[in-house]
């Protein structure tokens, strides 16, 4: 669904009244989160989604990531899952068990119980997990919060959704699909557990998932009531990613992304237009868009970069601008 549509329709839901409801739908944020006790919450957050690649299992290695990633984003720790399969009833039995399996070894990597879950037969597969983790309430991360002046740290590159329509063609090279995979099933857990020693300084955190980087960013921007300026020379790219742009291999989240975002952003005359398509394709399972202290930045980019994660200074927040994002 479309940002667009999905914002019409929650604008127009009554809100319930729950003082231990700490973040809910009406915050626009990545999970919610419920009071337990003064220092324990619950952070609680669904995704499934069609297949977006061939093999079952990295489907459900992939779907599995993608699920917990909104947990990490706002600084929890995942505990259970429960899955959510839709599946054809004369579907390949043994490709099903091969997407179980991946999710199942994804969620034992992240130390997260798969307790349970629910089928319906559907003439489409669909597959993810509903997670619940639990969280130190006065240390919650949301997409509000960045203050000017903040850097911007993005921990994975982008392009999983072109590569994607690429695949779904047949026109993707194999190992454009290898680094995709590679990206796609890395968790967010290191990510955000590098941040332990800097957490001070951070301000806000977002995961880039269907609304596309730039459609992140406008919400961390809104949250916080800022601008953002990016820094597009400085974003990393999915190796593959440029040549399905330029191959045309644009995804329909794509274009609903720009029509959504687009009116808030701005793209200084250098800033090609393969780059500014690849800054609204949506991403399954991407990384973290962090704003922090610029004073604790170095420090936050070697903790990333010593437990394998990409640390991109992408940007940074700004006071309220017109447009709200400028990107050169």
């Amino acid at each position: 669904m479309s940002p667009a549509v999905l914002d019409q329709v929650l604008s127009s839901l009554p809100r319930q009244n729950d003082p231990r409801l700490l973040v809910g739908y009406a915050n626009k944020d990545d999970a919610g989160v419920y009071l337990v006790e003064e220092k324990l919450a619950l952070v609680q957050t669904t995704d499934f989604f069609t297949p977006i690649i061939d093999d079952p299992y990295q489907f459900g290695q992939i779907a599995a990531a993608n699920s917990l990633s909104d947990v990490y984003a706002m600084g929890g720790r995942p505990m259970t899952a429960l899955a959510i399969v839709c599946y054809p009833e004369s579907g390949d039995l043994t490709a099903l068990r091969d997407i179980l399996a991946g999710g199942i070894d994804k969620m034992t990597e992240a130390r997260c119980t798969i307790v349970g879950g629910h089928m319906v037969r559907d003439s489409e597969v669909k597959f993810g997990y509903a997670v619940t983790g639990t969280i130190d309430p006065k240390h919650v991360w949301t997409n509000a919060g960045a203050q000017p002046g903040d850097l911007l740290i993005l921990t994975k590159p982008l392009g999983t959704g072109v590569i994607a329509t690429a695949i779904r063609a047949g026109k993707a090279e194999p190992r454009w699909i290898d680094a995709a995979v590679q990206s796609m099933t890395t968790l967010n857990r290191d990510a955000a557990a590098s941040l332990e020693a800097v957490k001070h300084a951070v301000h806000s955190v977002t995961d880039i998932t269907g609304f596309g980087f730039l459609g992140h960013a406008l919400e961390m921007a809104n949250g916080s009531c800022a601008g953002i300026r990016i820094d597009s020379t400085a974003i990393r790219l999915i190796d593959g990613a440029i040549e399905c742009t330029r191959g045309g291999f644009i995804a329909g989240g794509l274009k609903k992304n720009r029509e959504f975002v687009g009116g808030c952003v701005s793209f200084a005359p250098g800033v090609s237009q393969e780059m500014q398509h690849l800054l609204f394709d949506p991403q399954t399972s991407g990384g973290l868009l962090i704003a922090l202290d610029r004073e604790a930045a170095g420090e936050a980019r070697a903790l990333l970069e010593r437990s394998g994660c990409h640390a991109m200074q992408v940007g940074e927040v700004v006071d309220r601008t017109s447009p709200v994002i400028h990107v050169v």
